[in-house]
């Protein structure tokens, strides 16, 4: 069923679609000079075709509001209510597509994109919401007028894309089992062939892409390509240097410390990082942090004491001339 209350601003206005911002110009100056409630006091009527003429003039005076009038019609507000939360929003040139045969802007959307649903709960036992169509994690590829592939958020911990994980999913009345190979990322996208919208044109459903989210593990952190984790040193391990235990995602190594480690310094454990699409693995980067204790017995603190009064150089002796 089409919406009511469609104005057709360029009737209001007297001009054609193809005006130009002065034909718009000077036919609302004329209408408004004839209907203005200083010409017409106590004229209900004047004053009513007043506020059309200033309504219309305001749309199609305006350059962005006039592309989405052209564009969605009588849903041309909600389209622009919509903006960046809507992902839908601004689909592209739709080729001359019918709007009127819809009753509301989200009965529109919902033909055209569906609707998803949560799962009960995966492997993990949680949910993944796909949301509504504009909701979060949705997205629309603007990349081609022709495109319906859509997109939807997929959550998973750190240790489920290193290992790899299954998981199923509702997604309309369909229940489908998802793969995700081990070595996902922020970001990586799985594709779900056939799973996205109807495609109103080619009548054939569009895909569906599954975008990878991550949540945060207490320790190691992915970076890009790297996973990285921060290890805390005593000040005479960075002195002396020794060996360290330190956590990987397979259980805990010993690592070499070198002498002389200095604070915030990047060493590497290799083989130990993030899995690769082929198979192999990346390197563990760990940053040393100098951490001095938070309480010193007797016998540490005589032995800081004499460290202290027998050093032979201070470590900022290279800035003693420095000045701006």
């Amino acid at each position: 069923m089409a919406a009511t209350g469609f104005k057709d601003y360029y009737a209001v206005l007297g001009v054609n679609r193809t005006a130009t911002t002065d034909d718009i110009k000077q036919a609302f100056r004329k209408l408004a000079r004839k209907y203005h409630p200083d010409v017409n006091p106590d004229n209900k009527t004047a004053e009513a075709k007043f506020k059309e003429v200033s309504e219309a003039y305001e749309v199609l005076s305006d350059a962005d509001k006039r592309k989405k009038y052209d564009q969605y019609g009588q849903y041309w507000q909600q389209a622009s209510r919509a903006g960046a939360g809507n992902p839908y929003a601004n689909p592209g040139d739709m080729g001359g597509f019918d709007f009127s045969a819809y009753g509301s802007f989200d009965e529109f959307i919902n033909e055209l994109l569906g609707r998803f649903s949560t799962a009960p709960g995966g492997a993990s036992g949680r949910g993944y919401p796909y949301g509504t169509p504009g909701g979060p994690g949705v997205g629309y590829d603007t990349a081609s007028s022709q495109s319906f592939d859509q997109e939807a958020n997929l959550r998973l911990t750190l240790s489920e894309a290193f290992h790899g994980a299954q998981k199923r999913l509702r997604i309309g009345s369909d229940s489908v089992e998802v793969r995700i190979p081990p070595g996902v990322k922020q970001g990586s996208k799985i594709r779900l062939k056939g799973k996205g919208p109807m495609n109103p044109y080619s009548k054939q459903p569009a895909d569906l892409y599954l975008v990878v989210q991550l949540d945060t593990h207490g320790f190691f952190k992915l970076e890009g390509d790297s996973l990285t984790a921060e290890i805390p040193i005593a000040p005479d391990e960075a002195v002396l240097g020794g060996k360290i235990d330190v956590p990987t995602p397979d259980g805990s190594v010993t690592m070499n410390l070198p002498t002389g480690t200095r604070s915030g310094q990047t060493l590497r454990l290799r083989g130990k990082g993030w899995p690769s699409p082929k198979g192999d693995r990346g390197d563990l980067l760990i940053r040393v942090v100098i951490t001095p204790p938070g309480s010193l017995s007797d016998t540490e603190r005589q032995l800081y004491e004499q460290i202290r009064d027998s050093r032979t150089a201070s470590p900022r002796q290279s800035l003693v001339n420095t000045r701006l």
